[in-house]
């Protein structure tokens, strides 16, 4: 997950202590260092730990005792040639990889002999560190969880190894036979355009509408906002909705239950994570790009034209979108928005420091919510949670622009995935992906989702347990088994340096917040900016689909021609549209996105 959220560790169980007993134990702690010789254990330790991890924490699972006690003893045989060794992984700092932090690399340790040190660190820091080993050669870490949406960053680079070479050649040893790759609903996120699997997902969220359902629901609030706007209190379709709606709790309702109240909520401190409320399809939504998905083409979500597999340009000039007229409007909108709806602490705060706010409940609606959130808006007590434990929120498709059409991407969504470079030593490799495998198994994978509420498997999602669960999670487990869990798609593979491209987006944004710019330059300068990049590593080169720049040519060319860049609306709000939640999640449940 692109997000460092600072939330509250999980309360950890508290399990006994090792059983396996080392005659002869020689630890590698040092990341990055060489194999260690196998180390012999006390066998039936090792069995036993399986059977108490079962039973005490590793349920439920789809598949039965036998099944999984059949699964580790897989891990077990596996590991024998790395027992004695410490692997080092690491990951950004969300409940989920607390769990595996905490819990789940205990029970690999237990149960098969190779210790780990998964390490927790904000996002930022993984992919500096993931940064450092490519550049260096050296090995740092033996596996990084890290977003897919650094995977064109990864297939053209050339320093990831390609999973599907590694699983089926060096690797095929240490591959779990049951992994069921097809399983994971991200899949398709981790592809490069070879085709080839270059990450294992490891966590997922999606970037959603999120509103407070009681309040919707209240019939003076309904014949209120119907009054002035002529049309009903619905979930927003359009971003005009999403407004009027925004301006009525805001400006018009002001005071619930003596509390003041806000119709929008956001988060405007120039910081990096403002890169992020962006670079995750904000554009998108208000319309930029073209047909298509993942991601639009011949433009994407990034405002970045690409053809074939290169890309060649970010300015209009170029034939890119990223200062287009839906680009500056997608920017407008996020200034004016905060600025008139959101608490007045809103622009000061960064995205871990806006995240847990609407859980007090004096927020309305929130347009770029993600469901990595929903574990700690679920929590007994807040405001937002009924005493019966259901949430008195729902999250719902994003709402789209005017310049957004049928077919253009709108929704953001991404999986956490664990990553193996080339430079770190095959046999640490091995035993790291030992570990990725099995945080992410199908034996310990369901109890990993209902903690974290993070999903990964197909399996997991349409299983008996989560059934039971769904009502407690506000529309999560309708929009992962309907077919919008593959209509909201990440970055995708156009962006060839992701670290080097995303950090140009807060810098840029930031200046039209506070005024330094207006909305027009400061894209006309991320756009530019972006340019000089995709240029410098045209000149350098990479080893897949290096970019290959268009000349620049007067932006009138391409703004009347067909697709993206689309030139500028003369109304750019029309009418709001909402639509019954009610109706939202029935689509859900009869296999429609919308």
């Amino acid at each position: 997950m692109k997000r460092t959220l600072n939330l509250a560790a999980l309360a950890l169980l508290a399990l006994s202590p090792t059983l396996f007993a080392c005659s002869k134990k020689t630890e590698q702690s040092a990341p990055g260092g060489g194999s260690a010789p196998a180390t012999a254990v006390d066998e039936s330790a090792l069995v036993k730990a399986a059977e108490k991890w079962v039973d005490q924490e590793l349920k439920p699972s789809t598949l039965t005792r036998d099944k999984q006690l059949e699964e580790l003893k897989w891990f077990r045989e596996a590991a024998k040639p790395f027992r004695g060794m410490t692997i080092n992984v690491v990951s950004e700092t969300i409940d989920t990889h607390v769990y595996e932090s905490k819990t789940l690399a205990k029970a690999f340790e237990e149960i098969t002999g190779i210790k780990v040190k998964h390490d927790l660190i904000q996002e930022g820091d993984v992919i500096e560190k993931l940064q450092t080993q490519m550049q260096s050669g050296k090995s740092i870490y033996d596996m990084y969880v890290n977003d897919s949406d650094l995977i064109g960053t990864h297939y053209r680079y050339g320093h990831v190894v390609a999973l599907s070479d590694f699983m089926a050649g060096e690797g095929k040893d240490v591959t779990l036979p049951t992994l069921d790759i097809d399983d994971f609903i991200g899949k398709s996120f981790v592809t490069a355009p070879d085709g080839k699997l270059y990450q294992l997902p490891d966590q997922q969220f999606a970037n959603l509408y999120w509103f407070r359902h009681d309040w919707f629901s209240r019939p003076e609030l309904q014949k209120r906002f119907k009054e002035k706007y002529g049309y009903d209190l619905g979930v927003p379709v359009n971003w005009s909705a999403y407004e009027d709606i925004a301006e009525f709790f805001t400006n018009d309702v002001k005071e619930l239950d003596g509390v003041r109240v806000y119709g929008h909520m956001d988060y405007g401190k120039k910081d990096p994570s403002l890169g992020w409320r962006f670079t995750d399809a904000w554009l998108s939504m208000a319309g930029v790009g073209d047909k298509g998905i993942p991601n639009g083409k011949p433009v994407d979500e990034w405002g970045i034209r690409v053809e074939g597999c290169s890309p060649a340009g970010s300015s209009v000039a170029r034939g890119g979108e990223a200062n287009g007229p839906a680009a500056v409007y997608a920017l407008t909108k996020y200034i004016d928005w905060l600025k008139k709806y959101a608490p007045p602490e809103a622009s000061g705060m960064t995205f871990s420091e806006a995240g847990p706010v609407p859980g007090q409940g004096h927020i309305a609606q929130q347009i770029f919510w993600y469901t990595g959130f929903t574990a700690p808006l679920t929590k007994a007590g807040l405001k937002v949670v009924n005493e019966d434990g259901t949430p008195k929120w729902r999250m719902a498709p994003s709402p789209h622009g005017p310049y957004w059409e049928e077919g253009v991407k709108l929704g953001y969504q991404d999986t956490g995935a664990w990553t193996m470079l080339k430079s770190t030593p095959l046999e640490r490799r091995k035993a790291a992906w030992l570990y990725a495998q099995f945080v992410v198994s199908k034996t310990t994978s369901l109890k990993k989702f209902l903690v974290g509420l993070t999903p990964i498997r197909l399996s997991d999602i349409t299983s008996e347990p989560v059934t039971k669960e769904a009502p407690k999670l506000g529309g999560l487990v309708e929009f992962y088994r309907s077919p919008a869990r593959v209509a909201w798609t990440p970055t995708g593979t156009n962006v060839p340096d992701y670290p080097k491209l995303a950090q140009l987006w807060w810098q840029n944004v930031s200046l039209a917040v506070t005024g330094e710019k207006t909305p027009q330059e400061a894209m006309d300068k991320l756009a530019n900016d972006m340019d000089d990049v995709l240029s410098r590593l045209e000149r350098a080169g990479m080893t897949n689909c290096a970019p290959k720049l268009n000349a620049p040519k007067d932006p009138k060319e391409w703004l009347d021609a067909p697709g993206a860049p689309r030139p500028k609306l003369e109304n750019e709000k029309p009418k709001g549209e909402t639509v019954p939640y009610e109706q939202l999640v029935s689509a859900w449940r009869e296999g429609r996105v919308k």
